[in-house]
Order: C-alpha cells, then structure tokens, then sequence
C-alpha cells in the first residue's frame, strides 16, 4: 500500500538530519516526537497542506493540557525545522508557521549549588559503604565523574561519550563533542585530572570509553543519573540534583569569581550568548541576597 505524503516527506526530513546534518540521536528521536504528536490532530491534511489556523489550534491543545511553555517551544522547533526543509528540498511555497506567535518563557533560574554543596557531594562516594557486588573501582569512577562534570562544565552526553584519548593531562584538557559535532577544547583542574588517574589505575581502563558500567561497557547517561540521585541521599543538599545543575553551578561559581561571559559561553559550548547569559542573571540574584542578608539598610 502507498504510504501517504507526509510520511514520504517526513522519512526524507529525518534521513537529511541524521546522515547530512549529523545530529544527534537525542535530537533526532525529539524531532520524531514532535512531528507525532503534531499528525495527532484529527482530520489533519498532507504536509504540503498545513496551515498556520493548523499550528494556532495545536498550540491552543497543547495550552490546554497545560504543558510547558518550554515543552511547546521545543516541539515547535522541530516543526519549523521541518517546514523550513520543505520550502528548501520539496517547493513548498510558503512556511505556514511564520505566521504563528509562540508563548514566551517563563524566566525560571537555573538551581545552583553553593561551593560548600559541591564539596560535599563529591566527597559523597567517599562516605557511603560500597556494595560487595560492585567493582572496587566503581567509587574511584564515581569521583572521577562527578569531579569532571563541576570542573569543566560539560554536558551529561558529552561525558558518557568520552573516550580515554579524549583526556590530556599533559595540556590539562578534555576534547569534547558537543551539540551538531562541535569539537571545543575544555580545560580541567587538576583535582579532576587526579580523580581520573585513580580511576583508571585502579579500573585499568587505558583505551576505549573513559568512563564504565560494572560489566565493563561504555557507561550510559541514565546510569550517571542514577549514582548522583544515590549519592546525593547521603548528603544534606536538600535539592534535586542533577547533572545539568553540576554545568549550571560550574559556569555560575566562574561568573562569581569574575570570569567574562564570552570565555564562559566557550567553555560551555553555547552557540549563542544570550543561552550562557541567564547565569549573570543567578549571579545579580546571589549578589541581591547576599546585601539583603547583610547591609544594615537593606
């Protein structure tokens, strides 16, 4: 049976961002669910056919179910994305969602941990009793990650696709892939550099991936979720910590002690400034608290 137009259209958008954009796997599985859940709507014509009425009454359906502003801008990413391909690759004449006003973000700060906070997660591993299935480097691994993730800032996918080469100690550095197959240059401190060498003398890991599961595979991104959840128990930081907030707090304390926003977006991998411009943001806010709590006029 044929398949209808939109699924031709569709297959041909997602082959172009997987094989000539090389995007990544987390991209393109968004992208898919986006283009999903839009087709949902009942009586909703072929690609070519969609108009900016079909994307105004998406975007009231998806108020209504009062899903996040966030959540709704990234779908329509996806969906502009789409439609900006089929005026490019497949003589569709005009985008439809040019006419169509998004709501704005909420302004919502990143969370961020004090020095003191991060002192005490990383020491976590340290404290907590290992189990007797685990490998005895597992801890070792567990310091090395989280001692990385706060001194070079680096997204949760960026770590887990480290491999052994990708770290110099010699220049005192991490090659990373970042977002579109970006290569940048990070340094790290050398509390990092020095956790990563315990964990590799006592792992024996000399190539491949960095970072490993307990059989000895490359460690996946939900298992880092997991050991962070697991130590941060152990601790008193009573917040939800994750992955994202060790970047958040890494360009957060470099603003604090006077870093430039340029060097931090950088270090960070943000296409554009205004994304690393939210933390000047946290640091005026930390700055309000601070004389609030300790000017006599405040």
């Amino acid at each position: 049976m044929k398949r209808p137009s939109r699924d031709r259209l569709a297959d041909s958008f997602f082959h172009c961002l997987e094989f000539e954009r090389l995007v990544s796997p987390r991209t393109l599985v968004n992208y898919r669910h986006a283009l999903a859940e839009f087709q949902k709507q009942p009586q909703l014509p072929p690609w070519p056919q969609v108009t900016a009425d079909h994307f105004r009454r998406y975007l009231f359906a998806l108020g209504k179910r009062n899903v996040a502003r966030a959540t709704i801008r990234l779908h329509f990413a996806a969906l502009r994305t789409f439609f900006k391909f089929l005026t490019e690759r497949h003589g569709l004449a005009v985008n439809p969602l040019k006419e169509v006003q998004l709501p704005k973000l909420e302004k919502k700060l990143p969370v961020v941990l004090s020095a003191k906070q991060i002192d005490e997660l990383l020491s976590a591993p340290f404290r907590v009793e290992k189990s007797d299935r685990a490998p005895v480097w597992m801890p070792a691994r567990d310091v090395a990650i989280m001692e990385l993730f706060y001194s070079s800032g680096l997204r949760l996918s960026e770590l887990v696709g480290l491999n052994v080469e990708h770290v110099d100690p010699y220049t005192e550095s991490v090659r990373v892939l970042g977002k579109g197959r970006k290569e940048r240059i990070v340094p790290v401190g050398s509390p990092a550099l020095e956790a990563i060498s315990k964990y590799r003398s006592a792992a024996g890991v000399n190539t491949g991936p960095l970072f490993l599961s307990k059989l000895r595979k490359r460690l996946s991104a939900r298992s880092v979720w997991l050991l962070l959840k697991r130590y941060l128990h152990h601790t008193t930081i009573a917040l939800n910590v994750s992955p994202h907030k060790l970047r958040h707090s890494f360009a957060t304390h470099l603003l604090d002690a006077g870093a430039d926003l340029r060097s931090v977006q950088s270090l960070l991998g943000h296409a554009s400034l205004s994304t690393t411009q939210i933390y000047t943001h946290v640091t005026v806010e930390r700055l309000k608290t601070a004389y609030d709590e300790a000017h006599p006029r405040a």
